[in-house]
């Protein structure tokens, strides 16, 4: 009679609370027991990396030191093309430190105001990895990339971020009115967090 394994637990390099949904969700099944930071007082790490690499590879660091658990962390951002890549990086802080996501989602259609749909092209990108402990010197790396474009207003209650603004290839709505399962099949913390547990298999 097979025996159930125990449930593997990791930290998630995170304090947010829409992003730890959205990955339990995906995780579901996979035998991985995701636990936030938060549950380790371990406090968020200043992003000073200059790529989506960097940073999520100094979160998941500090996340392993601080729990002694492996840890998965993630940094992805929205790229518009007519803001030659912009906010990238810095799309949690785009309209500043501590601002919300309504901030920022009001600086970006200033930004865009006047810009023709056909020139509001976008995608979401997302760099997730993972480390079995602090000094951990081959972190696996994974990549996703969402590809849309930037609407011309807010719409749906879903989602959180640029979800309310962000139009996917092949959509007439928002990321923000896709209901979770929907959004997780195509989004780009979907793709990478599935290329990320395929490949944990081995490295467990």
């Amino acid at each position: 009679m097979p025996v159930d394994r125990p449930a593997r637990r990791v930290v998630l390099a995170s304090g947010n609370a829409g992003k730890l949904a959205e990955i339990r969700s995906l995780l579901v099944g996979t035998g991985l027991h995701v636990l936030p930071q938060s549950e380790f007082a371990i406090a968020e790490v200043d992003e000073t990396g200059l790529t989506f690499v960097e940073n999520a590879i100094l979160k998941a660091r500090a996340a392993c030191a601080g729990a002694e658990l492996p840890a998965i962390a993630d940094d992805s951002g929205l790229e518009v093309d007519h803001l030659h890549g912009a906010p990238g990086v810095r799309s949690a802080r785009f309209a500043g430190a501590g601002c919300s996501d309504e901030d920022n989602n009001k600086l970006l259609l200033e930004k865009l105001q006047g810009v023709p749909e056909a020139e509001r092209g976008a995608r979401f990108r997302c760099v997730m990895v993972y480390l079995r402990h602090a000094h951990d010197p081959a972190p696996v790396i994974c990549e996703g990339v969402w590809q849309g474009r930037i609407g011309m207003r807010p719409s749906g209650e879903g989602g959180f971020g640029y979800d309310p603004l962000f139009v996917p290839s092949g959509s007439a709505q928002s990321a923000a009115c896709m209901v979770p399962e929907e959004k997780n099949r195509h989004s780009h913390r979907g793709q990478a967090l599935r290329q990320l547990v395929a490949a944990m298999t081995p490295v467990g």
